[in-house]
């Protein structure tokens, strides 16, 4: 039994991530704001991770095994958590993403549109860090979601107080109702109506990953012992007409698609740039990966299955 602290974890695979950490005989504690009671079993500390003060008074004397986090967004929060929980921890797992690759974000290795990312093209020890951009503001932060994942991997790497590794996710799918991003409701909601899909011509292939296989790695990561990013996706890129098909047969209708120009903005996962990951980092760490076409018609019926939205 481990002492694992997991900061955020109150929705979606956070919260299953919880919940398998609990079932496997841990001894967790969740550190959030409080909005969200926490599973039976699991202790709560009310804190906001952006006031170092009240995180370190919440934390008391309390030292754990390993921490998770969830919900690390910008380089500044990755430093006052590493203020906090350095001598607190021997591990620290955060959570990131497959915008890290993205080339439209930053000047990054050129790879091959058949050659799946490895993680070094994006290396965190090497990366440059800005404290002082404007990392406070909504609107900043969303327009640079994958330069503020790079920098607080950045921050986190050079931090000698614990072992660190990150977990690159690629786009998570399934939930149904969970799904918060809408971003499959988009796809079933435009098909089961018959309107047309924006596309780029050619769109490339990306990588996705089911809610519960993220959770599973993340629990995993948290109890190895390798350092460094590891990418986690399901086996079988998929480019948006594989998925606009599939979602077509689960609704027993057409999938209509309009190009769009290269550079112009279409329907997510329609992508005009390569940064599909390679999992083979993870699998040679002993993570088995399902297909992503194994577990996709499974997410697509119970997206079908909820009440329709509003169209956009």
């Amino acid at each position: 039994m481990s002492k694992i602290c997991v900061i955020g974890g109150s929705r979606y695979f956070g919260k299953l991530l919880v919940e398998r950490l609990r079932d496997a005989g841990h001894q967790v504690t969740v550190v959030n704001r409080g909005s969200t009671a926490p599973p039976a079993g699991v202790t709560r500390l009310v804190a906001d991770r952006d006031d170092e003060a009240a995180l370190t008074a919440a934390l008391g004397t309390r030292t754990f095994d390993v921490v998770v986090d969830q919900v690390c967004y910008t380089p500044v929060q990755a430093a006052i958590a590493a203020r906090a929980f350095t001598g607190r921890t021997r591990r620290y797992v955060m959570t990131s993403t497959i915008e890290v690759y993205d080339p439209a974000t930053a000047a990054l290795p050129p790879v091959p549109p058949s050659t799946p990312v490895p993680e070094e093209s994006v290396d965190p020890a090497g990366w440059r860090v800005a404290m002082d951009l404007p990392w406070h503001d909504d609107a900043y932060l969303d327009a640079h979601y994958a330069e503020g994942k790079r920098q607080a991997e950045a921050v986190f790497a050079r931090t000698a107080g614990f072992a660190f590794a990150s977990v690159r996710s690629a786009h998570v799918l399934g939930g149904g109702a969970q799904e918060f991003t809408g971003r499959l409701a988009h796809y079933t909601g435009r098909v089961s109506r018959g309107e047309d899909i924006a596309v780029h011509a050619p769109a490339l292939p990306t990588v996705f990953i089911h809610h519960e296989e993220l959770a599973d790695l993340l629990s995993w990561a948290a109890t190895a012992d390798f350092t460094g990013p590891v990418n986690a996706c399901s086996d079988g890129p998929l480019d948006v007409r594989g998925l606009t098909g599939i979602v077509a047969a689960q609704a027993g209708r057409k999938a209509v698609h309009r190009i769009v120009p290269a550079g112009e903005k279409a329907s997510p996962f329609s992508f005009d740039r390569h940064y599909a990951m390679s999992n083979a980092r993870a699998k040679k760490l002993g993570f088995a990966f399902s297909r992503t076409t194994d577990w996709l018609p499974g997410a697509v019926a119970a997206a079908l299955a909820l009440p329709a939205a509003p169209t956009d």
